[in-house]
């Protein structure tokens, strides 16, 4: 049994490739005890994918207007993300997913990224790609969450 990482997004977009980068890096190079599904731009596909690991935590991870310094990463309350206006790309809204999972009895821990630039055939900005290489390297360490992504807060808005 091990613990997922479902990242979202659409490399052809800019930053939204925040999420199939941070897949990619941990299919190169895995964080122990952690599993990585690449949900791209139709996170809501590979529900039952997630399920079939029988994880005690997911972690979902995808760029999301915050409001934050771009390149900020935070974790953000699964419950609060339905009354939050996050930017999104994909089909159907995050708070699905995690309601999907919730349901379950799985811990859901949403971990937004904070883009620049979200546009077609637009290159993702350094600040990004550098967050979210450090995102990997806190994972690949076993960095404890709150300590890379620490929970949006007011303070934490720009």
């Amino acid at each position: 049994m091990a613990n997922v990482i479902l990242t979202v997004g659409n490399s052809m977009m800019g930053d939204d490739g925040a999420g199939p980068l941070l897949a990619d890096l941990l299919t190169r190079e895995p964080a122990p005890g952690w599993t990585v599904i690449d949900g791209g731009s139709a996170p809501e596909n590979h529900i039952d994918q997630v399920l079939a690991h029988q994880p005690q935590r997911v972690i979902v991870f995808d760029a999301a207007e915050m409001g934050a310094a771009h390149g900020a990463v935070h974790t953000v309350d699964a419950e609060a993300i339905a009354d939050m206006l996050f930017m999104t790309t994909h089909n159907m809204p995050l708070s699905f997913l995690i309601e999907r999972i919730c349901e379950t009895g799985v811990k859901v821990d949403f971990v937004g990224i904070q883009p620049a630039v979200v546009a077609f055939y637009f290159p993702m900005m350094d600040v990004v790609r550098q967050s979210v290489e450090a995102v990997h390297a806190h994972l690949r360490a076993g960095t404890p969450l709150a300590e890379f992504a620490p929970p949006l807060t007011e303070a934490n808005i720009v």
